[in-house]
């Protein structure tokens, strides 16, 4: 049996994050966890520039993982696997006190069974919970082997654990959750979302693959509005490193939208918006909480989209619409992402159709149901990490 540590030793804490939406969870997680713990604690692991910022030194960098698509995915398979044995031997090494892993289950969740095959010791928290609800529910119950508990982004995941018999699993509320001020309008642009043309968004997609897969439809959906006489000012928000690809797929489009870049201008755009044309992700939910109806589409690879639609059990997979419980927000999936089909729904979204209502009585609920009292996510989960810390083996 090992001996307590002293009081002056400081907790060693391993966290793995490999994509930017798991660095900025990691880094605001470390944040709390520094303001808790002070000077006795150290962090190592995985993680991007904002967990590096709160000093985090990866083991790699995330980029090298940022990769999209079944095909690419072989063809770097041999290093993809090399990194995550690489992962699993630094964390056996070190020790910690606790491992937290952040998404990405692909890739941590590997990391994690070899770590607890290795070690049983080491507690083992995961921050994110994979969509079990959505595909694959066994993987829940199979969690338990190396997972101690989950942390849950979304309000309805840790009732879908019991039932799924997975492990523990709490509630700690979105970062979107933190982000209200930014996402919703002030008087003047609340005004500007009623007004005459109404600001149209257009969201592709993060990736380069989904941007390649529907921009030519969503531009023809906006040549059909503009041909059934709908006015509108288009807006198409994206990321600088993007900003090539959303050019060179729009440059066909008979409207050309005007292309706003980084996280400031599309929050901005966000708060004049009256409706939005958005592939199905988190940003369903980032314009939910903005109040900003949307119809949603998603296209990917013939192959992906086979194995997908065969595993999916859900109703529904927008996010918005699982989070309110209702199907409130139109998805057309591979055949039937098409632009009549947009076409017409957008229009029911930019005019006061019962379906823009309806979505917006939906949204309006969402600030019950997805509140985590007075207390952050950081801090609700910074919580939990330290209850894993004072029952670990270094700790007692």
């Amino acid at each position: 049996m090992q001996a307590r540590a002293p009081a002056n030793v400081a907790r060693k804490i391993f966290l793995i994050a490999t994509e930017e939406s798991g660095d900025r969870l990691g880094a605001s997680l470390m944040k709390v966890l520094r303001q808790r713990l002070g000077g006795a604690v150290h962090f190592e692991g995985v993680g991007g520039q904002a967990m590096a910022r709160e000093g985090l030194v990866s083991l790699f960098p995330i980029e090298r993982l940022s990769i999209m698509g079944l095909a690419a995915v072989v063809k770097q398979l041999p290093m993809i696997l090399r990194h995550i044995r690489e992962t699993a031997a630094a964390v056996t090494q070190a020790s910690p006190d606790v491992l937290v892993i952040i998404d990405s289950p692909e890739f941590t969740h590997r990391v994690a069974r070899r770590v607890r095959a290795r070690d049983p010791a080491i507690p083992i928290i995961d921050y994110v919970s994979p969509s079990v609800w959505a595909w694959r529910p066994g993987r829940a119950r199979a969690m338990c082997a190396y997972v101690d508990h989950v942390l849950a982004l979304l309000p309805f995941e840790p009732e879908e654990y019991r039932k799924l018999r997975g492990p523990p699993c709490s509630y700690v509320g979105h970062p979107l959750t933190e982000q209200l001020g930014s996402l919703r309008p002030g008087a003047d642009e609340q005004k500007r979302r009623e007004e005459a043309p109404p600001v149209l968004l257009v969201l592709p997609g993060s990736r380069r693959s989904e941007i390649r897969h529907h921009m030519a439809v969503f531009g023809k959906t906006l040549d059909l509005l503009q041909a059934q006489n709908v006015a509108f000012e288009l807006i198409l928000p994206t990321m600088p490193h993007l900003f090539e690809a959303v050019r060179e797929g729009v440059e066909s489009w008979p409207v050309q939208p005007r292309i706003v870049l980084g996280e400031q201008e599309k929050r901005a755009a966000f708060r004049i918006a009256r409706a939005a044309l958005a592939k199905s992700g988190t940003v369903t939910l980032e314009l939910a909480l903005s109040g900003v109806p949307m119809v949603t589409a998603y296209r990917i690879g013939s192959l992906e989209a086979w194995i997908m639609l065969r595993l999916i059990e859900v109703k529904s997979v927008i996010l918005a619409n699982l989070v309110v419980g209702e199907n409130v927000v139109p998805e057309f999936l591979q055949q039937d992402c098409t632009p009549e089909k947009l076409s017409r729904a957008l229009r029911d979204v930019l005019e006061d159709s019962p379906l823009r209502r309806r979505q917006l009585e939906a949204f309006a609920k969402l600030d019950a149901i997805m509140s985590t009292g007075n207390q952050t996510p950081s801090t609700r989960a910074a919580d939990i990490v330290l209850a894993a810390l004072r029952k670990s083996r270094r700790a007692g």
